[in-house]
């Protein structure tokens, strides 16, 4: 697959080449953005080498938001860490420089940087073991909205370059936090109160009605936040490790959420990944989130309006299950 990319420039020319054979199907679909990631992180690895010498400790680059939950759409942007061993000035501007790279790399390659910098270039998401740990505990001790929503950001993170075991540990730490401070994940539900309706009152589907999506509806905002907001907050609820919103809700417990539910709602959810690869726009990261309404055929509207129905369904029992056990 990669056999003469020795640059960023030729895996975008491979990208943009073969990710048609996979853009119809999700898990082939975000075993490529992985794949390419990777390759990516092992180019910026050796050109780093060059200038910096080997890195001076282990490390893991880990990805966060729909990269993190295996969720990508034809198009992402970047959302990712580093976690590193050693806590010596060098290994900070050593890793800091590595993130960089990577970051200018993977935006080369067709993913876009991340509006609110949650790269491994900002120092807030390339640390230390010991300074993730003491970043955590600050961020799970803080009241601020933007604290949690950074806590939330990191319970997404997958590790495709480097050991598991930092981001398990740091995980770990969560959970144990949670143990001792029950009300952590009511502020973690305030944080993601704030659904955007994807169907009115009388049924219809409702879309942008302004700029340059008019006449869309924004799939990510009406349909996928419902179910991955709604899902992890379970998952952390019972101090699960794993990332994908369908192996969270595959691991929720009968006592949280029935099992019939829970199969109704991972068939939604698979169906919801398919409809965006099947009928959302394709032309660069901000369509992919997009479908026009008038180009649906009504099976489809209805079976989006279904989608969007039951992930509100599951966000409001979340909501219940949290409430009743924060109480």
């Amino acid at each position: 697959m990669y056999d003469g990319c020795d640059t960023y420039e030729d895996l975008r020319k491979m990208r943009d080449k073969q990710i048609k054979q996979v853009a119809k199907n999700h898990t082939e679909l975000n075993r490529f953005h992985d794949g390419l990631m990777t390759q990516v992180v092992q180019l910026a690895q050796e050109k780093v080498k060059k200038e910096w010498g080997p890195a001076p400790s282990s490390f893991s680059f880990f990805l966060m938001g729909s990269g993190g939950r295996f969720e990508q759409a034809l198009w992402s942007d970047q959302d990712h860490g580093i976690v590193y061993e050693s806590t010596s000035d060098e290994s900070h501007d050593y890793f800091l420089n590595l993130g960089k790279e990577i970051s200018d790399g993977l935006n080369v390659v067709g993913y876009e940087l991340c509006d609110g910098h949650v790269m491994a270039s900002n120092p807030l998401w390339c640390k230390s073991f010991e300074q993730w740990k003491g970043q955590l505990d600050g961020w799970m001790e803080e009241e601020t909205f933007e604290a949690v929503r950074h806590l939330l950001i990191f319970v997404d993170a997958r590790v495709i370059v480097g050991r598991d075991e930092f981001i398990d540990d740091l995980k770990k730490e969560i959970h144990y936090k949670m143990d001792e401070s029950p009300y952590l994940l009511k502020r973690m539900l305030k944080n993601t109160m704030h659904v955007k309706k994807g169907v009115g009152v009388f049924g219809q589907l409702l879309a942008e009605t302004h700029g340059s999506h008019a006449g869309d509806v924004n799939l990510k905002q009406t349909a996928f936040f419902p179910y991955v907001n709604a899902v992890r907050l379970l998952a952390l609820k019972e101090r699960l490790m794993s990332t994908t919103t369908l192996s969270r809700l595959a691991s929720i417990s009968d006592h949280t959420l029935g099992r019939s539910e829970r199969r109704e709602y991972e068939d939604k959810f698979r169906k919801l990944l398919h409809f965006r690869l099947e009928c959302g726009k394709q032309e660069n990261y901000d369509a992919v989130h997009y479908v026009t309404i008038d180009s649906l055929p009504k099976e489809q509207k209805k079976e989006l309006k279904d989608m969007m129905k039951k992930g509100i369904e599951l966000y409001n029992h979340t909501k219940k299950v949290i409430e009743k056990g924060c109480s």
